[in-house]
Formats: C-alpha cells, sequence, structure tokens
C-alpha cells in the first residue's frame, strides 16, 4: 500500500510542476534592480537639488526623504505605483517610496469604510510593525551608544 502511495505522490508532484512555469530570476532580477535603482537616481537628484540650494546636508536628506516618501503616495494615489511593483518586484518595495505605499494602499483599498475605521485604523496594517521595531531599534541603538560605546 505505502509503494502505490510514494508512486502516487511522485505523479502528483510531476503534475504540479507542469503546471508552474519556470521562474524568470535573471530577467527579475535586472528588472527590480534598474527600477530600484531608477528610484534611487530620483532621490539623489532631489538631494542634490535641495544641497544646490544652499540647504545643510542634513536638512537635505530629510526633505529628500519627505519628497521620496510623497512621490511614492502620491504614484499610489494615481494607481502608478501599483503597476511599477507588478513590472519591478522588490525593487520597487525596498526602496523609501515603498513604504509609504504600503501605507497608502490599504488606506485607499478601506476608504468606503469610512475615515476613522477604513482609512485610518487599516493605514498602518502593514506599516505598523515596520515603525514599531524602528522605533524600538532606534531607541536600542541609542540606549547602548550611551552606555556602551
Amino acid at each position: 500500500m505505502a509503494r502505490a502511495t510514494v508512486r502516487e505522490a511522485e505523479t502528483y508532484n510531476m503534475l504540479v510542476k507542469g503546471f508552474h512555469p519556470p521562474r524568470k530570476v535573471a530577467r527579475n532580477f535586472v528588472k527590480a534592480y534598474m527600477v530600484g535603482g531608477s528610484i534611487c537616481v530620483v532621490g539623489q537628484v532631489i538631494l542634490d537639488y535641495f544641497v544646490r540650494r544652499d540647504i545643510p546636508f542634513v536638512q537635505a536628506s530629510s526633505m529628500t526623504s519627505s519628497s521620496m516618501v510623497f512621490l511614492g503616495a502620491l504614484l499610489t494615489g494615481l494607481g502608478v505605483y501599483d503597476e511599477i511593483g507588478r513590472f519591478a518586484g522588490m525593487g520597487s518595495a525596498l526602496p523609501i517610496t515603498g513604504f509609504a505605499n504600503s501605507i497608502v494602499s490599504p488606506a485607499m483599498e478601506f476608504k468606503r469604510e469610512g475615515f476613522v475605521l477604513g482609512v485610518a485604523a487599516r493605514m498602518f496594517q502593514i506599516a505598523g510593525p515596520v515603525i514599531v521595531y524602528g522605533s524600538l531599534a532606534s531607541v536600542i541603538v541609542s540606549i547602548l551608544k550611551v552606555f556602551v560605546f
């Protein structure tokens, strides 16, 4: 009986493999790299613009991050960032614009449920853990810096 079960399992696995198209890893890697790099180039252009306007580098960096989050949220609201994400995969998710997308997408999805229970409650559904663990990590690093280093 066990022999028939093993044979059936092998047959099933062969059948399943036939339904899954092969992954195009090299092509996906290139697309993710190109789109992620392009997003970073846009960020660098914005940073250079602020620095050329005689804004101190630390403030220019903060303004650049804010600008990139705004652009990510705007493109998500317009439906463009989702298309970029479908094309580039993680290449669009890793830069800071992907963080903005992860906040705006759930908010837009649940806007029919109202502002408080829909938008406000769902906005941090995905991004909330990132904010919590990022804040926690910054507190731990600060404590270590003060007491250890």
